[in-house]
């Protein structure tokens, strides 16, 4: 099973499930935690091969599918019906893909940094990662692509967090992962045709150049949406403005202030 941490506020208090981006871990999470566990109950979880979480064998076609099954196997394990979903990056993928199918398990998504669309720059750095994955050390690549994802000085200590994150993985773990990137586009556009009238709250940091643009123009042709732009923030906005961010996300989870069921 997967590494999990999990702050109980109250059994009958809504649940708030934390997913990372590949490469992190659920340390991404260490300027949220604080305040939410003041209003809800949290569970963070390392992803497979990140962090605490064994170094799962892949096998010949595993997907985001597989990746999102395991995070249900700990919801499961815990006795947690449903939860709100709080992601970054490449973990809103995991989310929208828990979305699909465990529909009935999710109260509402919040998507950070969101990944919707691959842009012709994104393809390419993604192509020339998947090229030289095999025989370039993995740190290299992954430095690499922070800095680009996070190239501005006040995204220094995102990108210091990430690439220090990086380092409990290996580069077999991180060849795998970067394998899911290939064909991306297609899959990724089969996931914002139906959001199943889960509410969802994208929130991106104004200077997230690469994936910002899409998610605008995803928002502004579907008023189901919400939509949140953190002022000065980069790609992870919830480490560059943990304050604005954490104050979108409980506001719009309060929303739903009917208590979440735990079973048990």
């Amino acid at each position: 099973m997967l590494h999990y941490r999990e702050y109980t506020l109250d059994p009958s208090s809504p649940w708030v499930t934390f997913i990372h981006g590949a490469g992190g871990n659920s340390s991404t999470w260490f300027k949220q935690i604080k305040e939410f566990k003041k209003n809800f109950n949290v569970l963070l979880i390392d992803l497979r091969g990140h962090g605490k979480s064994p170094r799962t064998k892949w096998k010949k076609g595993d997907s985001f599918v597989e990746v999102a099954d395991e995070v249900i196997k700990v919801l499961d394990h815990l006795k947690i019906q449903t939860s709100h979903f709080v992601g970054i990056s490449l973990g809103t993928i995991i989310i929208q893909t828990i979305a699909q199918k465990h529909t009935t398990r999710m109260s509402s998504m919040i998507l950070g940094g969101a990944v919707i669309r691959l842009n012709i720059r994104t393809k390419f750095l993604f192509t020339l990662g998947n090229l030289g994955k095999y025989f370039i050390p993995y740190m290299w690549l992954y430095k690499f692509l922070a800095w680009v994802l996070m190239p501005k000085s006040n995204h220094l200590e995102s990108r210091h967090a990430f690439v220090r994150q990086a380092k409990k993985m290996c580069q077999k773990e991180f060849i795998r992962w970067f394998t899911l990137t290939k064909a991306i586009n297609p899959y990724l556009g089969r996931l914002q045709k139906n959001f199943f009238n889960i509410p969802t709250l994208f929130v991106m940091g104004e200077e997230d150049y690469l994936f910002l643009p899409s998610v605008q123009e995803l928002v502004k042709h579907n008023d189901q949406l919400e939509f949140e732009c953190i002022k000065n923030s980069g790609h992870v906005c919830n480490i560059d403005q943990p304050h604005a961010f954490n104050k979108v996300t409980i506001d719009f989870i309060k929303q739903f202030n009917k208590a979440e069921p735990t079973a048990g």
